[in-house]
């Protein structure tokens, strides 16, 4: 006897096939079940009739690791039908575990009371300790492996000791599980690797046959240099790729868009296995600290404090700032209208107001009020920001090498609505109010296309003998109805389980 027979359900399984009619059953954890004949026997009978059926989807960027801790029901991914994250995102990670990598990564990850783990494994047993409601796959952070090897002097070049020590812990933490290394060059301390020591992470990557992720070096004015950089480096590694939130920053920038993706398609009909993710969001969010320039950025918060308090230090930042090189201002980019505030934590008074707004409220040039919130903030600072326009964003959400990530990042209170509806958003706008793909291919690229892409073995598809992660949900505005990780439902017609049964992931190694 199954243990769940869905009947009657639109099939859409993963594979960008048409959907059709079918009876599907579950047993244990896995498909047992697929097709048109009538089943008698199951302990459950859902009847799915105007309903869809779909794998549970799997967001390729995410930054979840610790929110799915702190609220074990993942009640912000589950509810949009997401069963599967990969986590680690842009160099920024949990393990293996320094109290300066814990400090770095609070404005992106969110506050944990204790990090009690070292690496890969231990960090994977306090995740499953007190259950989890989805499956997690855990990339290898590049921020995580500097401050390991180096210290909290990682605001500079490595030297050849140090990045030996740091190949030799992504080689342990790759074969311990890990489903592959990423960066964030745009990032601190990532931001001060050199070439040398990208390519000698990527050697390790390819021995072990897994992605390399990467946020790139400026996504804004040198956005075509930096994205060469890192195909570059992939290709000389012979590592598959996956750039992260492929985008071009900045009204002067967005010409550059197409010349990206032409990019991007040279190198992968040179061989080079490279594709992209993004949100379905014309604005960004990450911390407010990163507007600052990279010497100020290697600096601990108390010294960021003094140096923007200083009018002579203050000064010379303005002017880096506002005429950057060899990095990307997003201030100078943007400009203070389109960067608002989207949580301070000691001045909520601030909330939902641009940079300009702020600097008016304070009777201050904006990149002076600007300095005095971070100079005056000890907590966190998260910001948004325009990125990029309509139609750059349809072009690349729409492009053929695109899959689906929405960059959700938990750190704040206030969330950024990546975080919250981005499957929604994609699937709505883009699928079936837009017409930009057909549901199929929408679904594929939610489905199937991030399980190939980061190889897992057992799920992505609606097939028996695969694991039984599933969606069923109407139409008519996306309205979810039941949700199953590893065949035990998180979602029952609508109501809350409380059902933890989802995985850390190394399905790949096998």
């Amino acid at each position: 006897m199954y243990d769940v027979l869905i009947r009657n359900a639109l099939l859409y399984d993963g594979t960008g096939s048409a959907p059709r009619k079918a009876n599907v059953a579950v047993f244990g954890d896995v498909f047992a079940f697929i097709g048109g004949e009538g089943i008698a026997r199951a302990k459950r009978i859902i009847d799915a009739d105007g309903l869809l059926l779909a794998p549970g989807f799997i967001d390729i960027h995410a930054h979840s690791e610790l929110e799915v801790m702190r609220d074990r029901d993942a009640r912000m991914r589950i509810v949009q039908g997401i069963t599967t994250d990969v986590s680690g995102n842009c160099g920024i990670g949990c393990f293996p575990a320094t109290d300066a990598l814990r400090k770095a990564s609070e404005d992106v990850l969110g506050h944990y009371p204790a990090w009690d783990w070292s690496g890969f494994h231990s960090f994977s047993s306090c995740m499953l300790d007190g259950g989890i409601a989805i499956n997690e796959a855990l990339l290898v952070p590049h921020s995580a492996l500097r401050y390991k090897a180096m210290g909290e002097d990682a605001g500079r070049a490595a030297t050849d000791d140090e990045i030996g020590r740091m190949c030799r812990i992504l080689g342990e933490e790759l074969e311990a599980g890990a489903a592959g290394f990423s960066s964030g060059l745009y990032y601190n301390p990532c931001v001060f690797s050199d070439a040398r020591e990208l390519c000698a992470l990527l050697e390790v990557v390819a021995e072990h046959g897994r992605i390399f992720s990467v946020h790139h070096r400026c996504e804004g004015n040198d956005v075509l240099e930096s994205l060469r950089e890192v195909l570059d480096a992939a290709m000389a590694a012979g590592v598959r790729i996956e750039v992260s939130h492929l985008k071009a920053i900045g009204r002067a920038n967005q010409a550059k868009v197409p010349e990206m993706l032409a990019m991007i398609e040279d190198y992968r009909d040179r061989g080079l296995d490279v594709k992209f993710d993004q949100y379905p969001y014309t604005f960004g969010s990450t911390s407010l600290y990163s507007l600052l320039p990279p010497d100020i950025l290697g600096l601990s918060r108390l010294e960021q404090r003094l140096a923007l308090s200083l009018e002579n230090e203050r000064e010379d930042i303005k002017r880096e700032m506002l005429h950057p090189s060899g990095w990307d201002s997003i201030y100078e980019m943007v400009g203070p209208d389109d960067i608002r505030v989207l949580y301070l934590e000691g001045m909520d008074e601030y909330t939902g107001m641009s940079l300009s707004e702020i600097g008016k409220a304070r009777g201050k040039d904006p990149l002076d009020a600007l300095f005095d919130l971070l100079s005056e903030e000890t907590g966190l600072a998260v910001m948004t920001d325009v990125t990029e326009s309509d139609g750059n964003l349809m072009r690349i959400m729409t492009h053929p090498l695109m899959s689906f990530g929405s960059d959700a990042l938990y750190s704040s209170p206030i969330k950024h609505p990546r975080s919250t509806e981005a499957v929604r958003e994609f699937l709505l706008r883009y699928v079936i109010e837009g017409n930009a793909m057909p549901l199929e291919e929408g679904i594929r690229r939610l489905t199937g296309e991030n399980a190939d892409r980061m190889r897992f073995s057992d799920r992505g598809y609606i097939r028996e003998g695969y694991k039984a992660d599933w969606v069923l949900f109407r139409r008519e505005g996306l309205g979810m109805r039941y949700i199953s990780v590893n065949g035990s439902l998180a979602l029952d017609d609508g109501i809350w389980t409380g059902s933890r049964a989802g995985r850390v992931l190394t399905s790949f190694l096998e």
